[in-house]
């Protein structure tokens, strides 16, 4: 049986000390609240240090939003795998739908750093999904197979392990609007029919699946009890305790 897997997405939110104030606190929350799931939260860079040391100790996993391709060289302004895990960072958020949109990451460049991860280790929340004009111009499913066959390229059946994907529907991002638990259940089950294509039934039955896209406690429950929907990976609302705690215990 798949765990349910909660994330949060700070995106560019909080000052290294305001994140660890709140990691603290949810780390705190979540211990209270009994929460079954597992439970991540993604981080500005120069937020990491302050952010591990504050939910040491607990089960929260800490991720970076990002990483270069690169373990290093002259890449100025880049942060490379090897920063990461020097940090003790060993999840990472790969092609985000806002890395891809403003700023140009194609699926050939997150695929290198996807490989470039799984190579040093690392675990992977690789993000997929549509814009509105793709989902009105019937091409969710051409989009989203060429997402995860690029993204996924020279990523071996062991390594399916170290693998979560998260199913972002670009125009459900932050506008409020969400997919009806319907279609995301159904985008959800040709992720999975597309993985059990490129590697095997027993792969993609165990593959966890979020759904991103204005994720909040009003709408939680109907998403995560849809059938090939596994987790959640939230953005505003898990900047506030009071919005993300009820999506984290969700199942309580």
């Amino acid at each position: 049986m798949r765990r349910p897997y909660i994330a949060g997405n700070w995106k560019m939110n909080m000052t290294p000390s305001e994140g660890a104030k709140f990691a603290k606190e949810l780390a705190e929350a979540y211990k209270a609240a009994g929460a079954d799931c597992k439970i991540m939260i993604g981080c500005p860079y120069v937020d990491l240090p302050a952010v591990a040391e504050a939910v040491k100790g607990s089960d929260i996993i800490v991720a970076a939003q990002n990483m270069a391709n690169h373990t290093s060289g002259a890449y100025t302004g880049e942060v490379s795998p090897l920063m990461l895990k020097d940090l003790g960072i060993k999840t990472v958020i790969l092609g985000h739908s806002e890395r891809r949109q403003y700023y140009g990451e194609t699926d050939e460049i997150i695929n290198s750093k996807v490989l470039l991860a799984i190579a040093e280790e690392m675990d992977v929340d690789l993000c997929v999904g549509e814009t509105l004009e793709e989902r009105e111009g019937g091409k969710l499913e051409e989009v989203l197979t060429r997402q995860l066959e690029v993204g996924l390229k020279g990523v071996s059946a062991d390594d399916m392990a170290r693998i979560t994907i998260a199913y972002e529907p670009v125009w459900a991002i932050g506008t409020g609007k969400t997919a009806t638990p319907e279609d995301a259940d159904s985008a959800h089950a040709f992720i999975r029919s597309v993985v059990e294509r490129l590697y095997s039934k027993d792969i993609a039955e165990n593959l966890i699946i979020q759904y991103g896209g204005s994720v909040k406690a009003s709408n939680v429950k109907a998403l995560m009890a849809k059938e090939n929907i596994d987790g959640a990976l939230v953005g505003g609302a898990s900047l506030s305790l009071e919005q993300f705690m009820p999506i984290v215990a969700f199942n309580k």
